[in-house]
């Protein structure tokens, strides 16, 4: 069984991402073990169960606070260093 690496962690802690691994993501408060190295927003979004994908904005927070907003059909590789989470955020936001 290949080793979990949780992406949150080894950001802060500075350290490169090993490939070939499955990779622990945060999205929002969740955390989801994917086997993938490489996801689209899409996927991402799908995965945290953001369905229709066309109501949500996906935002990827990198280490240092930068915040990179996520097109759906943008590639998110989990190996890419410094990758700490990802937030959604409902785009029709109603009055209530």
């Amino acid at each position: 069984m290949k080793e979990i690496i949780d992406l949150e962690e080894n950001a802060k802690a500075g350290k490169p991402v090993p490939k070939d691994k499955r990779y622990q993501i945060r999205i929002d408060r969740e955390k989801y073990v994917v086997e993938e190295e490489c996801m689209t927003g899409r996927q991402i979004l799908q995965l945290a169960g953001k369905i229709p994908v066309e109501k949500y904005r996906l935002n990827q927070k990198l280490i240092g606070g930068q915040v990179k907003p996520i097109q759906y059909n943008d590639q998110v590789c989990f190996t890419m260093p410094g990758i700490e989470r990802f937030m959604t955020l409902p785009l029709d936001q109603t009055e209530g």
